[in-house]
């Protein structure tokens, strides 16, 4: 299977996690602040060359540094219309984002890789068919997010992955982006 046989259009929902996909992830810590969010090279062109291919694109992202009380939900609110604003000031575009503020102690269901936040994005866009959906992540908890919702699956990493969760492994968001661009 490859990309073009999915005949991807403006009916397709694109799904993308958020630390590793388009923020560099901190090894053992978190985007606490906006000083701390920088995009990953090629990121915005990647969205700019997502924005019409796909006619949704949200971000779902687990944030348990609420749970664990490490940042506010509004120091997370800043931080994504920082984002919001640098992606849409460069023709991309994010629909909406989801978070999941709990422990992964707790296993809520809006945690990935339940798909809780996948069922919202549904109820809040309700031409979303999560058939016709895919996932882009860095993690195997969001390959599993991608596969326990029916989507295909995308793995970023500089190692390609092996696994029956995924579908398609690219180095990084741009190489996704442009695999869709290509004849």
């Amino acid at each position: 299977m490859t990309l073009k046989n999915l005949h991807i259009d403006n009916t397709w929902t694109l799904f993308l996690d958020r630390d590793g996909v388009i923020n560099k992830k901190l090894e053992n810590d978190y985007v606490k602040h906006s000083t701390e969010f920088e995009f990953i090279d090629g990121v915005q062109n990647a969205l700019r060359i997502l924005n019409p291919i796909f006619g949704t694109i949200v971000i779902v992202t687990n944030q348990q540094c609420i749970g664990k009380g490490i940042i506010k939900p509004e120091d997370l609110e800043l931080i994504h219309k920082n984002m919001l604003y640098e992606i849409t000031y460069l023709k991309g575009r994010i629909d909406k984002i989801y978070h999941s503020p709990y422990l992964a102690s707790e296993n809520h269901p809006t945690r990935k890789p339940a798909i809780g936040m996948a069922l919202q994005a549904q109820k809040d866009f309700p031409s979303i068919d999560l058939k016709k959906s895919i996932v882009v992540g860095d993690s195997m908890s969001d390959m599993e997010f991608g596969r326990n919702a029916g989507m295909k699956t995308v793995y970023i990493s500089n190692e390609p992955k092996q696994s029956d969760l995924i579908d398609f492994n690219f180095k990084s968001l741009i190489y996704f982006a442009h695999s869709l661009t290509v004849q």
